[in-house]
């Protein structure tokens, strides 16, 4: 539905096109200049240059934020309303705070958070965003199933090759962590084949193995295999799956939901035109109406004068 207020040419320049692709353009330029001041040669020679147009561009965002304020008048309060307006507001407010040396860190963040304001001027980022936040709730079960199954795994790592490997398998934590590392899939036969060969034979060096006194090694070619490959299996194949299909079916409620707006917003857009056709005929009746009554009363006085 569209937008009215006071200042209906403000309204309609915040919600034009131009408008925006101006803001984006702000943003990637703020972008550029918080990666440039990562390099201290650029920074030697044109630092003076990149602080400038960095307050440059944070004068902008200010007035950008004042003219959306200014849009919703008589009720400014409205722009509050908007999450993606809020957050946009504390980013430029942050930036702006007098900080001292030591919190000079957290000034530097909110910089690069600006580049974050992308995600409310593009529809799309939006939409991706709001998918992301409606699949937690569902990414925290599947996150459940996944420590469960890692925990299984561990416990069974460190019961079958804790001997043989030492460095990936001694301990719970150890074990964990060498899972994470084949659920990753990052060199993760290297481990599949210390354990089928032996310590002994593959993946330890003689005098790596003297700090591990304790090391017994023995090869466990079928039990290694159907462990490691059935773990990327389930851990990366299914799980992987797991996540893309909760977050696939959070962006499909999103972009319904999107599009029931829409269709509301438009409904009521004609429902405020019928409104409108509606009053401007009454008017024309009444007006009508008006001019009879005036025919009729220069009829009934001239009347009167030729009596």
């Amino acid at each position: 539905m569209k937008r009215t207020g006071s200042f209906p040419r403000l309204i309609s320049l915040v919600e034009s096109k131009q408008f925006t692709c101006t803001v984006i353009f702000i943003i990637l330029l703020a972008a550029v200049l918080v990666g440039m001041e990562t390099s201290k040669s650029i920074m030697d020679r044109h630092g003076p240059l990149i602080h400038f147009l960095d307050s440059v561009v944070l004068y902008i965002f200010a007035f950008e934020a004042l003219l959306k304020i200014l849009s919703h008048c008589p009720r400014p309060a409205n722009y509050f309303k908007d999450g993606w307006n809020v957050f946009d507001f504390i980013i430029v407010v942050v930036c702006f705070m007098p900080f001292e040396a030591e919190y000079v860190a957290v000034l530097r963040l909110a910089r690069v958070l600006r580049v974050l304001r992308l995600l409310s001027i593009v529809p799309r980022l939006q939409l991706l965003v709001v998918a992301l936040l409606r699949s937690i709730p569902s990414m925290f079960y599947v996150t459940i199933l996944l420590v469960i199954l890692f925990y299984i795994y561990a416990v069974l790592g460190v019961m079958l090759f804790g001997e043989n490997d030492p460095k990936h398998y001694a301990t719970l934590g150890d074990s964990m962590l060498s899972l994470f590392r084949v659920v990753t899939l990052e060199d993760w036969t290297d481990i599949m084949y210390i354990n089928m060969y032996g310590a002994d034979k593959y993946g330890y060096e003689v005098a790596e193995m003297v700090n591990y006194p304790d090391i017994k090694p023995q090869g466990s070619l079928i039990t290694s295999v159907i462990f490691h490959v059935s773990f990327v299996l389930f851990g990366t194949m299914i799980m992987l799956n797991l996540f893309i299909g909760v977050i696939m079916t959070g962006m499909q409620e999103a972009q319904e939901e999107t599009s029931k707006i829409n269709k509301d917003d438009k409904g009521s857009g004609s429902r405020l035109g019928d409104y409108s056709a509606l009053i401007e005929e009454m008017g024309r009746l009444e007006d009508q109406v008006r001019s009879l009554k005036n025919r009729l009363a220069n009829t009934s006085s001239s009347e009167r004068k030729n009596k």
